[in-house]
């Protein structure tokens, strides 16, 4: 396989998209994890492009495996969200050399794909939440909805007093029969009150509790996912495997949901998959905004044999994300009938937006800007040279 030649990160705040370029001219296009995604890119090009260029575009996990051993004094989530931009572009680039999607090289097909409206809102009342979640499933078919309770990280503190007690009836009734529903607490309540949420859930027939304490305590989810029979699910934070490991052992979740972008990439993904299917588990990733992880996560989804019931897809547009309007050419996560479409375009199958790119920072790492170490490690020429700024 060819080696690597070229790292190039076109990025914003939120979002950073990756090129990466082999020697025989092939290509790629990835995307670190949102938030903070400037920082990431300072990560990617200090960190993780020394290990990279040169290496071989073909071994994607193991490279990624002998970056975290290199930089196994930096572990943590900023190593994987820049990780992130690497993997998901050799993704792209051998489906782009195979003229084959990537949900293809993982054994799945193209095509039609389950999701569900996910909202990110607190600040809206349980009847308007209500009234914009029915008019979606009208129009677009969606036949399972997500909102939020709690407030995030609130240590039983509510958005506003008394409104998870209220939104849950509502939005029962509003959606009936037919309609899939799913809350998200993100690591809103202690213990007790979540398994007190928990049981009205369950009278209500709600049938997916998404972080009910906060996510580091594994106990404490444990504890609320033995007291219940809604499935309680989570994992969307965590990067680390043996956290992963520990999490499925002792199955503190019915239903894990790794990010990909947060996980370090669909390698480190597939691995936590794997893990939760050998527990008889299933994965319904995290993909909480219409950038590039949505993409990856529907890939995902159409090929894992203990892939959840649907994809979760943002229902939230520029008053709320602004920041993801006009990423991408075309419309790649239109809803017909409550499914999106996995692409059967090479690679991703998606194409970025050209003006988007043109005003996006630029930084480059090309193994000319590099001398190497005695132990393999590449770094910045002495004459000063460093990753150009456009």
């Amino acid at each position: 396989m060819a080696k690597i030649t070229k790292l190039e990160t076109f990025g914003t705040e939120f979002v950073c998209f990756v090129k990466v370029t082999a020697e025989d001219g092939r290509f790629g296009w990835g995307q670190t994890s949102t938030y903070n995604a400037d920082i990431t890119a300072q990560v990617l090009h200090r960190q993780i492009a020394p290990w990279a260029l040169g290496a071989d575009s073909g071994d994607i996990a193991g490279l990624l495996a002998l970056i975290e051993r290199r930089e196994h004094k930096f572990p943590g989530t900023y190593r994987a969200r820049a990780m992130a931009g690497l993997d998901t572009a050799l993704w792209d680039m051998k489906g782009r050399e195979l003229g084959l999607p990537v949900v293809a090289l993982l054994g799945g097909e193209p095509g039609p794909l389950r999701a569900y409206a996910s909202s990110m809102k607190r600040d809206i009342t349980p009847l308007a939440e209500a009234e914009r979640m029915k008019r979606l499933c009208g129009e677009q078919g969606f036949t399972a909805v997500k909102w939020r309770i709690g407030a995030e990280c609130g240590e039983d503190r509510d958005e506003w007093e008394g409104r998870t007690e209220t939104i849950i009836p509502v939005m029962a009734e509003a959606m009936g029969a037919g309609i899939d529903l799913l809350v998200d607490a993100n690591s809103g309540f202690s213990v007790p009150r979540a398994i007190t949420i928990g049981k009205m859930l369950q009278d209500h027939g709600i049938g997916h509790y998404e972080e009910p304490v906060p996510y580091w305590d594994l106990e404490a989810t444990a504890a609320v996912t033995a007291a219940l029979d809604v499935d309680v699910t989570g994992g969307e934070q965590d990067w680390d495997l043996a956290t992963w490991s520990r999490m499925i052992a002792m199955r503190a979740v019915d239903i894990v949901q790794p990010d990909v972008m947060y996980m370090g990439g669909l390698s480190r993904t597939l691995q936590v998959a794997e893990m939760a299917g050998r527990a008889g588990l299933a994965c319904t990733p995290h993909s909480a905004n219409l950038s590039l992880v949505t993409m990856c996560s529907m890939h995902l989804l159409g090929a894992i044999p203990n892939a959840g019931k649907y994809l979760e897809l943002s229902i939230e547009g520029e008053d709320y994300y602004p920041w993801q309007n006009d990423l991408f050419l075309g419309a790649p996560f239109a809803v017909r009938d409550g499914c999106v479409t996995i692409p059967d375009a090479p690679g991703w199958g998606v194409e970025i937006n050209p003006a988007w790119l043109e005003k996006a920072s630029y930084l480059c790492s090309s193994a000319e800007d590099f001398v190497q170490s005695a132990y393999g490690a590449l770094y910045h020429k002495p004459n000063g040279s460093a990753p150009a700024q456009g």
